[in-house]
């Protein structure tokens, strides 16, 4: 937040561990999150997702394009875009959301992200997941 109480503008850039996909993201965070889903675990190798929503219209890839991945079996999928050299995941796209989920792993600069508005999916999180004393936490997605 800004000395107005409103929520900052920001310019996000980031990219890949390789180097290989980059993007920028410009625009004000929908939302700041840690993501505790079992889906997200297998992406972070155990832990949860921190990730930011930030609107799709300031959102491009600046070099490379991603690899995308669906899966086929659920009722819902998400879409994760990922580098196809080393495996980064980048970003999520959900049919339901007009946001492209960023991961904050991913951002030159990780201090931006500042701290998580909220955990979600907690009923798959882990005895050794952290959420900080005071966090709002929901079971799934919070109702909007």
């Amino acid at each position: 937040m800004n000395a107005n109480g409103h929520a900052d503008v920001l310019k996000l850039e980031g990219g890949c561990y390789c180097g290989a996909v980059r993007y920028v993201a410009e625009g004000t965070p929908l939302l700041k999150g840690q993501c505790h889903c079992r889906e997200c675990q297998y992406i972070s190798g155990g832990a949860p997702h921190m990730f930011m929503l930030m609107p799709p219209d300031g959102f491009r890839y600046t070099r490379g394009q991603p690899k995308r991945f669906s899966r086929s079996d659920l009722e819902q999928p998400v879409t994760r875009e990922f580098c196809a050299d080393c495996g980064t995941h980048l970003v999520t796209r959900r049919l339901d959301t007009p946001a492209v989920i960023l991961k904050v792993g991913t951002f030159d600069d990780p201090s931006l992200f500042g701290a998580p508005q909220v955990a979600i999916f907690t009923v798959d999180k882990q005895a050794f997941h952290p959420i900080p004393a005071g966090l709002p936490a929901f079971e799934r997605m919070p109702r909007r």
